[in-house]
């Protein structure tokens, strides 16, 4: 298994430093348990830029066909950080892909059966990373143990939003652990390139 797991080095973003590579292997070789807070980082705090995988605060969402839009208390950037990016020239306005974050408790009462019994395999699956529509977040700051729905995608004009403040307030930014993993995770749930399914 720790050979396999040397394939890795091949994978790992070319643009990190030889220092901050090493530190993103350790903690890649040490998953699941860490899924804690090494997932965020400081580092960014205050850059006026929106990064992908950023939690957001305060965005409509919706739940069609229920035509109700509300707001969420917390949201994850689906975007990729050079898209919504209002440097970068567009013929289409640019779009903010974001997805709905809740509360991990609100989740689990959401799943409970009518017995009122939680299925516990599926509990421990999703807080390893092991459900591919769910990205599971630890606590923190405000944020409580949550999960963010990667299959309810929303997306809202970026230029109608106050960036400085979203960024100002934004309750988490990924660090290369936890961005990296979180890439992982989004590629598998939208892609399948073995998806056993003959096209021509």
């Amino acid at each position: 298994m720790a050979d396999q797991f040397e394939d890795f080095r091949a994978f790992l973003p070319k643009y990190l430093s030889t220092a901050d590579q090493q530190d993103l292997f350790a903690e890649l070789s040490q998953f699941p348990p860490n899924i804690d807070k090494r997932l965020y980082t400081d580092r960014l705090r205050g850059e006026p830029v929106i990064f992908q995988g950023d939690g957001l605060t305060d965005l409509p969402v919706t739940n069609l066909p229920n035509p109700r839009i509300g707001n969420a208390r917390h949201v994850m950037v689906m975007s990729n950080s050079c898209d919504v990016d209002l440097r970068n020239r567009r013929y289409l306005g640019p779009r903010l892909m974001y997805c709905p974050i809740i509360a991990f408790a609100d989740y689990t009462e959401s799943i409970r059966p009518v017995s009122g019994k939680l299925p516990v395999d599926h509990i421990e699956h999703v807080r390893r990373q092991k459900v591919s529509s769910l990205f599971y977040l630890p606590q923190y700051g405000d944020l409580p143990d949550s999960v963010a729905l990667l299959d309810r995608f929303v997306n809202f004009d970026l230029r109608a939003l106050d960036i400085e403040h979203m960024t100002r307030t934004r309750t988490f930014t990924l660090s290369n652990y936890g961005f990296y993993y979180f890439l992982f995770k989004l590629s598998i749930h939208l892609t399948r390139m073995r998806e056993g399914i003959s096209r021509s």
